[in-house]
C-alpha cells in the first residue's frame, strides 16, 4: 500500500506542477478579462483595458451588442471572435455581479442551508449553492470558483466536528484525496477549455446539463434505497453493505486496504475512479460530494454517516487546491466567498450535530429530495442558455418568464425542504434521545 501511495503522489506532484506552470502563461487570445474604458458608438469601437497588461486595446463590436450591453469600468469576460482577427468582440459578460441588500440577504440564508446539508450529507452543499449564486446573476465560472474557494474552510469545521464523533475515516479520505486533486486538475482545464471556446453562455449550459444529468441519476437511486430503507426502519438492522460493494470486496486485487472506522476491506483501485470523479465535479461544477458519498457508500462500502463524515475531509482538500487554481485564473469573487462562508460555518456544524440524533436512512432522504428538486430548477434555466450560445431560436419572452419563475421558486422550494427535513429530524432525534437515557 505504501508503494501505491507514493507512485500517486509522485503523479500528483507533476501534474500539479505543469498545471501550475501552464496556468501561469499567457491567457488564450480568444478570452480576455479586464474593463471597458471608452466607447465610440459613431465607428462601434471600444477602447479595453486588460488585466495585467498596461497597453490598451481597440475592439470592435457587430450588430448583436449594443452599447447598452457595454458595460463601463467594471471586470468583465470577453469573448472574441476567431474569425474577426482578435479583434471583434463575440460576447460580454460581467464577471462580480453588483450587490443589493436583497441579495446579501438571499445569499447569507443559502449559506446557512448550504452548511446545514454540508453537515448532514458530507456533500459540500454545492449542488444548493452553485445554481443559488447563478440565479442571483453570478456567471457559472465565478460561482464554481467562489463556492471552491468557500468550500475548504466550511469542510475543515465540520469535518473536525465530525471527527469528534469518531465518524471519519481519515485513512478512507486521504486515499480518495490524492485521486480528487487529480481529478480537479482535470476538471479546471475542462472548464477553462469551455469558456476558451464557448464563453460565459458555454459555462452556464455545461454546468446546468451537468447538474441535471448527475442529480437525476444519482437522486433517483438515493431516493430508492432511501425508501427500501425506510420500511424497515423500526427493525434497528444497522449498516447494510450493497451487494455492488460486497461483490467488489471480494477482488483480491493489490493493495487491499483496511479501513477501520468505515469497516471495510478493498483494493485500493476500487477508490480511484470515484476520487477522479469526484475532483473533476468539484472543479467543473462546484459539486463532488455527491458523487462522493454515494460512491463510498454504494462502491466502497461504508455507511451514510461515515461516507458523509469522511467526504468533508475529502472536500477540505480538493477545496484549498481548487482555490489556488481559480485564484490564479483570477476567477473568484471574494464578496460571494465570505457572505456565504458568514452563514455556511454556523450551518455545518448544526448539521453535524444532526447526524448523531438520526437513522442512517434519513442522511438519504434529505440528499434525494434536495438533488432532484434541484434538477427541475437547473433543467428549466437549459432553454434559454441554448438560446444565449445561439443553438437555438430566441425564447419568448412569456416562455423565458415562466422558465425563469419555475427555476427560482424550485431553488426556494429546495432550500425549503432540506432545511425543514433536517430541522424536524435533528429535533425528533434528540427526544428520542432524552426518552431513551
Amino acid at each position: 500500500m505504501k508503494r501505491f501511495i507514493i507512485v500517486l503522489l509522485l503523479l500528483l506532484f507533476a501534474l500539479v506542477i505543469t498545471s501550475t506552470v501552464h496556468a501561469g502563461g499567457p491567457p488564450p487570445k480568444d478570452l480576455l478579462t479586464g474593463r471597458f474604458i471608452q466607447i465610440d458608438s459613431t465607428n462601434h469601437k471600444v477602447t479595453f483595458s486588460r488585466d495585467g497588461n498596461s497597453d490598451l486595446k481597440v475592439l470592435s463590436y457587430g450588430k448583436f451588442i449594443t452599447e447598452d450591453d457595454i458595460p463601463l469600468n467594471k471586470k468583465v469576460m470577453v469573448t472574441l471572435d476567431k474569425e474577426g482577427e482578435g479583434k471583434v468582440i463575440k460576447d460580454i459578460s460581467i464577471m462580480f455581479m453588483d450587490m443589493t441588500l436583497q441579495k446579501i440577504i438571499a445569499l447569507m440564508v443559502v449559506g446557512l442551508v448550504g452548511g446545514l446539508l454540508s453537515g448532514f450529507i458530507g456533500s459540500g452543499g454545492a449542488f444548493v449553492l452553485t445554481p443559488a449564486m447563478m440565479s442571483l446573476g453570478a456567471p457559472a465560472a465565478v460561482a464554481v470558483a467562489s463556492n471552491m474557494c468557500h468550500k475548504f474552510p466550511k469542510a475543515l469545521v465540520g469535518a473536525y466536528k465530525r471527527y469528534r464523533y469518531g465518524q471519519v475515516d481519515l485513512k478512507l479520505a486521504m486515499v480518495m484525496a490524492s485521486t480528487a486533486v487529480i481529478g480537479v486538475q482535470i476538471g479546471v482545464q475542462i472548464q477553462k477549455y469551455i469558456l476558451h471556446n464557448w464563453g460565459n453562455a458555454g459555462s452556464n449550459l455545461y454546468v446546468s446539463v451537468i447538474f441535471v444529468i448527475v442529480l437525476i441519476i444519482v437522486g433517483g437511486f438515493v431516493s430508492y434505497d432511501a425508501y427500501q430503507l425506510s420500511k424497515h426502519r423500526h427493525l434497528d438492522q444497522g449498516h447494510k453493505v450493497s451487494k455492488l460493494a460486497q461483490t467488489l470486496m471480494k477482488f483480491e486485487i493489490p493493495p487491499m486496504i483496511e479501513f477501520k472506522v468505515a469497516k471495510v476491506r478493498i483494493s485500493a483501485w476500487v477508490t480511484i475512479p470515484i476520487g477522479l470523479a469526484t475532483g473533476v465535479l468539484a472543479a467543473t461544477i462546484a459539486v463532488g460530494g455527491f458523487i462522493g458519498v454515494p460512491g463510498m457508500i454504494y462502491v466502497v462500502g461504508a455507511s451514510a454517516v461515515v461516507a458523509s463524515a469522511t467526504e468533508l475531509v475529502i472536500a477540505f482538500v480538493m477545496g484549498a487546491w481548487g482555490s489556488i487554481q481559480w485564484g490564479l485564473s483570477g476567477l473568484i469573487d471574494i464578496r460571494l466567498t465570505l457572505l456565504i462562508l458568514s452563514t455556511s460555518l454556523i450551518g455545518v456544524q448544526l448539521g453535524a450535530l444532526g447526524t448523531t440524533y438520526v437513522k442512517d436512512y434519513m442522511i438519504k432522504v434529505v440528499m434525494a429530495a434536495t438533488m432532484l428538486i434541484i434538477a427541475i430548477s437547473r433543467g428549466a434555466k437549459i432553454p434559454g442558455y441554448l438560446s444565449d450560445i445561439g443553438w437555438q431560436d430566441a425564447l419568448d419572452e412569456n416562455l423565458a418568464s415562466v422558465l425563469n419563475n419555475i427555476s427560482f421558486w424550485s431553488l426556494v422550494a429546495a432550500l425549503g425542504t432540506a432545511g425543514l427535513i433536517i430541522t424536524v429530524a435533528m429535533f425528533k432525534g434528540i427526544l428520542e434521545h432524552r426518552r431513551s437515557v
